[in-house]
This record gives structure tokens, C-alpha cells and sequence, in this order.
């Protein structure tokens, strides 16, 4: 069956193209396995809950009619403003205008969330012509707004304040009162030059645009639609994970070629359900948040996740952006799903709140995912890989001006980074083990620690299944066919600390044993049970890597290549295409250390704890045969993500 939504349709109409309906809901009420929801143009307020799955071959398939732009806003437009002074004007909403759910109200709360200020913030947001206000704790402050150029809270980032481009935009600012007494919401914004009776003003009034409000709604399809202003609550993996658009807890789904933006919180949510823990941490302190965590994996297990019930989308060719915590997040649910060409950039910039769970695509139990082809710039943090990354892939991505571009933490591999471009000042947090680094490009910084405090879970291969917990006591890492760039003393982000753990460059694991064989040697020289392997470090496998402006080798790396030269890195975007643009000396493409032998998954040691391949999902064997662009390596491949450089100045389409 076919149903028809479009702006001159009514609910009492057939749902045919000549008499559709006229809501989404409508539709999905209706829809079954096997049907489509075709949209026409137009904007639609309204949460979309589709109330029934689909089946693996025959999903349900929501979309926008052909060539139409269809909107779907958790937003409404407010047009009853009076102005008090100034740019200063008065909306006063009676609650039955919002039904049971008052972001304006309700308050952003939940595990590991921070604030740069002492005043709490709430889910709402107040729109002008698209762009988003910032809240502000007192009607003084709307009336005096402060403009707001940089956040010195960024307690990751100590040293390093995150200075906000667009400083004239905080001047467009907001307060909120609830007044108990005539039941209605009062908010007050500055408007500036602005009379938001003439101009589209909104306001976000739901929680999400597209998300099932019961478990288990598989194979579903979503495509083609923008969706925005949605009041998502912060999504910890500890919390039921709420996103503007979202699987909750279901299989298969197929979210593509969406426009997807200005979600308070998560963007796209792929994540975790209420009954395995919600907010435990902040509501108690009984026990450490990630004690709740653990916990969360083994009730998730109780309750059936699983490759056969949970996960296995695919996200891809979507637009995410303007979003306050994630582009894409999930926790459990996100196993076996595919992420790929997807653009997601400006996450988390807005720095009205900072939280341990942001980033442009931030996953825990990442596991068997792929993410691959897309192009990150402008987040806080690119990609965030929390918690048992095994089986993960990161291939052929482009990172460009994040403040971190990647962040694996305590999983225990094995995750293969391969043929990436990094080019932003911080490349890699690194307090994982276990993980492969191969054909990337890295222009930022690496960080590697070990983690103690804690253990985490690792799998059986390619499972759900629980094999065991462990710390992380770092390295047991393989860094081969990789491209570093550092920096001169003197540069904004010099790390100075090149041989401890900050450095350009494979320096960083400096002391480790190379191989396994020495690192058995030193672990039998070490009396006691486990406490020998907190005193010895584990192996690296690092080789055939080449060093530009002053990074600096791992120092048993059998063959390298190192210059004190500058290849001038760049990304530049044209029209919509990303390039890289980098200079090459001629005695590097000329020389041998430029090549290296092609490598397989057999090619790279198991990682020690998990004992797993770096193999696909389904069990077969990796070759690492192309380039990140699908260019052959033959029987040599190049160093880096691309196979066919050459000496002097190139520019490549890279995205």
C-alpha cells in the first residue's frame, strides 16, 4: 500500500496522490510491512511515532515525494510577541499550548553533564529566521546581553579556550519563568533590531521529530526529509537516548539523504533504551557512574541485545549539523550498523553546555560498526569510540577542524584505523588497546594513556556475548603505513612533551617492547600474578611510517622515513567537494621508504585481551588493497591514504 501526505490533504481523505492525507501520523498509523509513506512538499509540525515495524524484506518506507522539500519541525511559530523595551519582547504561553511536555520547563539534565555556568538550562530554544538564541539566567541579562566570544571550561582541553566565530550571535538571548499561578510560560528574548511578529519566529516544542515511542519498530526507511528544532534531552549511555530522529532500540533501520538539524541534544540517536538504566549516577551516587554502565551492558544482554534483535542500521548520504551534543550517537543499540557518507559538522560549538559525551558521531559498544567515507569538520570532537570499539572500522574518512579529530577509550580492540586524513591539531585521544592505525594521514597530536581505574567488557567475535572485563594498560597498539606532520616550536599547538604521551608521531611509545616475543621476555622477568602486567608495557608494532616537520619516530622502528620538511597540509572545499592539498619532496616519492607491502588482517598481531582478528563483520579476511578513494594498490602500496601522489604540489578530490 501507498499513503500520501501533503499540506492540502485531510485525515478524512483516502490517502491516495489525487486525496492524501494531511499528517505523517496519520500515515504511520496506518502504514504496515511492505507499505510507503510518500510526503509532498511543505512543512510538517509534528512528532512522527511510527507505531508499526516492518520486516527485513518488507520494510516500511517513510520518504519525500520526488524532488519536494519536506520538513518535519519539533518547533511552532510564535507571532503573539509584545514588545516591553527595545529589542526586548514578551511571549506569554498558556501550558495547555504545550501539551505534557514543556521544554521551556523541563531542564537539559543527565550522567557526566557539565555546565559553564552556576544556572541550569532548559531543553527549550527561540528561533529567528533559523538561528538558534542562547539562554540567559535573568530578564537583566536579556536586556543586557554580554557578547560571549570564547569558553574556558573545556576541562579536556585545559590550556585551549574555544573561541565562538560568530560573537554578535550571542547577543540574541533568552530567559524563561514558569508562572504556577496562571499556568502559562513566560519568555523573554532580545530580538535585537529585529520585530519577530514580521519575521519567522519559533520556538521548539517537542522532544523529537521521528522516533517510536515503543521498542522493537524494525525495518523502517527514512529518506529524504529535513527535520530540525527538536528539544531531545542530553543522551548519556547511561539514559534512555533520545535523538531528533531515532531507532529506539530497534533493527534494520535505513535513515538516508536527510537534512538533520538543530536538535538541543543528539541528532541522529541509534541508542539505548530506559529499562537498562536511566540517569542512575546523577539520581543516587550510590555507585561510580561507569559501575552503572557496566551494569547497563549486562541488563542489555538480559533483555535480548543481540545481532538477531538490536542494531544493524544503516546511516549514510545524511547532513548533520547545529546540534548541542551529537551528530550521531548510540550506545548498544548501534551494533553491526554502517555509518557512511554523511557530512556532520558544527557540533557542540555553541558551548552553552559541555558534557563527557560529545562528538560529531559518538559511540559506546561500537561494535562490528563501520563508519567510513564521511567528512567530519567543524565538532568538538570528530568521533568519540567509547567502550567497547571491537570489531570497529574507521575507514577513509576526511577530519578537518575539530578540536579533537579522534577518541578511542577503554576498549580493548580490535579497531582498524585505516586510510583516514586528520588534519586537525589534536589527531588522537588514545586510552585504548589493541587498536590497528594503518594508511592514515595525521597532522594533529596524539595523546595515549593507560586507564586503571576501571575495567571494561570485551566480546566474543563478532557477539553481544560477554567474554570478560579488563583494564586498560595502553599500547598493544600497530601504527604501520602512516603519514605524520608535526609542528615547530613556536606554533599555537606545539606539544612539547614529544617522548612522554602527548607527540607528533609514533615517539609516544618509546619504551615499549616491539614485538610479543619481547614483551613475554619482560613479563616473565616480573614476579606476581597480575600485577606484572600494570609494571610492563605492552608491545608496539610500529614500522614503515614517514615523519614531516618535526614528528618523530617510535624508536625501534625498523624502517622509516623522516624529514624536517613541511608538505603544507590543507582541506578545501569547492562547491560542495572536499580536496586535500599537499607537497611532497621528491626523495620521499622517489625513495624506497615510500612504499611498504600490501597488508591483510593476517598481517597484524591479535590484540592480547579480546584475541580477535582484524576481520570483517562476517568472519572474512580484510585486505588493505585500496586507497581511501578505491584506487589499487597492486603489490605496493604507498604510505597514506592515497596511493597515487606524486613529488611537488597535489591537489585531490578527496570527498
Amino acid at each position: 500500500m501507498e499513503y500520501h501526505v501533503g499540506k492540502n490533504g485531510s485525515d478524512e481523505n483516502c490517502g491516495s496522490i489525487d486525496f492524501p492525507f494531511l499528517t505523517i501520523q496519520h500515515a504511520a498509523d496506518l502504514a504496515r510491512a511492505g507499505d510507503s509513506v510518500i510526503v509532498h512538499e511543505g512543512e510538517y509540525r509534528e512528532q512522527v511515532n511510527p507505531k508499526n515495524g516492518g520486516k527485513e524484506f518488507a520494510r516500511i518506507l517513510y520518504r519525500a515525494f520526488d524532488g519536494d522539500r519536506v520538513v518535519i519541525k519539533g518547533s511552532e511559530k510564535i507571532d503573539s510577541w509584545e514588545n516591553t523595551s527595545g529589542g526586548v519582547w514578551k511571549a506569554v504561553l498558556p501550558d495547555s499550548f504545550f501539551g505534557d511536555f514543556n521544554p521551556f520547563v523541563e531542564k537539559l539534565s543527565g550522567d557526566w553533564l557539565e555546565r559553564p555556568n552556576d544556572y541550569p538550562l532548559h531543553l527549550g530554544n527561540v528561533y529567528l529566521n533559523g538561528k538558534c538564541f542562547y539562554e540567559v539566567p535573568s530578564l537583566e541579562q536579556v536586556k543586557n546581553p554580554k557578547p560571549k566570544s570564547e569558553c574556558k571550561f573545556w576541562t579536556w582541553d585545559e590550556g585551549r579556550d574555544r573561541h565562538i566565530d560568530d560573537v554578535d550571535s550571542t547577543l540574541f538571548v533568552w530567559f524563561t519563568e514558569h508562572d504556577e499561578k496562571s499556568k502559562s510560560t513566560v519568555i523573554y528574548a532580545n530580538f535585537q533590531n529585529h520585530n519577530p511578529n514580521e519575521e519567522l519566529c519559533e520556538i521548539n516544542v517537542r522532544k523529537c521529530c521521528f522516533f517510536p515511542e515503543k521498542t522493537g519498530v524494525d525495518y523502517i526507511t527514512v529518506s529524504g526529509f529535513e527535520m530540525a528544532q527538536a528539544a531531545c534531552q542530553w543522551a548519556p549511555p547511561t539514559a534512555m537516548q533520545y535523538g531528533l530522529l531515532g531507532t529506539h532500540w530497534s533493527k534494520g533501520w535505513i535513515i538516508e539523504n536527510n537534512i538533520i538539524h538543530d536538535a538541543k541534544c543528539s541528532g541522529i540517536s541509534l541508542g539505548k533504551e530506559i529499562t537498562t538504566g536511566h540517569n542512575d549516577f546523577s539520581n543516587g551516587k550510590l555507585k561510580p557512574g561507569y559501575q552503572y554502565q557496566m551494569e547497563a551492558v549486562f541488563k542489555a544482554r538480559h533483555i535480548g541485545w543481540s545481532k538477531e534483535r538490536i542494531g544493524g542500521h544503516i546511516v549514510r548520504g545524511n547532513k548533520i549539523y547545529d546540534c548541542g551534543q551529537n551528530g550521531i550517537v548510540g550506545h548498544l543499540g548501534c551494533v553491526f550498523s554502517q555509518i557512511y557518507g554523511n557530512e556532520i559538522f558544527n557540533i557542540a560549538t555553541r558551548y552553552e553546555f559541555f558534557g563527557y559525551e560529545i562528538a560529531g558521531i559518538k559511540l559506546h559498544a561500537a561494535i562490528d560498526v563501520q563508519i567510513r567515507n564521511n567528512y567530519i569538520h567543524d565538532c568538538t570532537l570528530g568521533t568519540w569510540l567509547d567502550w567497547e570499539a571491537q570489531g570497529t572500522r574507521l575507514s577513509a574518512n576526511v577530519y578537518d577542524k575539530n578540536n579533537r579529530d579522534l577518541m578511542i577509550e577503554v576498549s580493548h580492540g580490535p579497531c582498524l584505523v585505516d586510510n583516514n586524513i586528520f588534519t586537525s591539531d589534536y589527531g588522537l585521544n588514545n586510552g585504548a588497546q589493541g587498536n590497528a592505525y594503518i594508511h592514515n594521514l595525521w597532522c594533529g597530536f596524539i595523546d595515549k594513556y593507560p586507564v586503571i581505574d576501571r575495567t571494561t567488557p570485551y566480546h566474543l567475535p563478532h557477539s553481544t556475548e560477554i567474554l570478560g572485563t579488563a583494564f586498560i594498560y595502553g599500547d598493544d597498539d600497530r601504527w604501520i603505513g602512516n603519514i605524520f606532520v608535526g609542528k615547530k616550536k613556536g606554533d599555537r599547538f606545539y606539544t612539547e612533551v614529544q617522548d612522554g604521551k602527548l607527540g607528533y608521531g609514533t615517539s609516544v611509545y618509546n619504551g615499549c617492547p616491539s614485538d610479543f616475543a619481547g614483551y613475554m621476555e619482560r613479563i616473565e622477568s616480573v614476579e606476581g600474578d597480575h600485577q606484572r602486567y600494570f609494571q610492563v608495557k605492552q608491545p608496539a608494532y610500529v614500522d614503515c611510517n614517514a615523519y614531516f616537520n618535526g614528528a618523530k619516530n617510535f624508536d625501534r622502528e625498523n624502517k622509516c622515513f623522516v624529514t624536517d620538511e613541511n608538505p603544507n597540509v590543507k582541506i578545501e572545499t569547492e562547491n560542495g567537494q572536499v580536496f586535500l592539498e599537499i607537497d611532497f619532496p621528491e626523495d620521499f616519492i622517489e625513495s624506497d621508504f615510500a612504499r611498504m607491502n600490501l597488508l591483510d588482517c593476517d598481517s597484524l598481531p591479535v590484540p592480547r585481551l579480546s584475541e580477535q582478528r582484524f576481520d570483517s563483520p562476517d568472519g572474512s579476511k580484510i585486505v588493505l588493497d585500496k586507497d581511501m578513494l578505491g584506487e589499487s594498490r597492486k603489490d605496493s602500496a604507498a604510505l597514506g591514504p592515497i596511493q597515487n601522489l606524486k613529488a611537488g604540489h597535489n591537489r585531490i578530490r578527496v570527498w
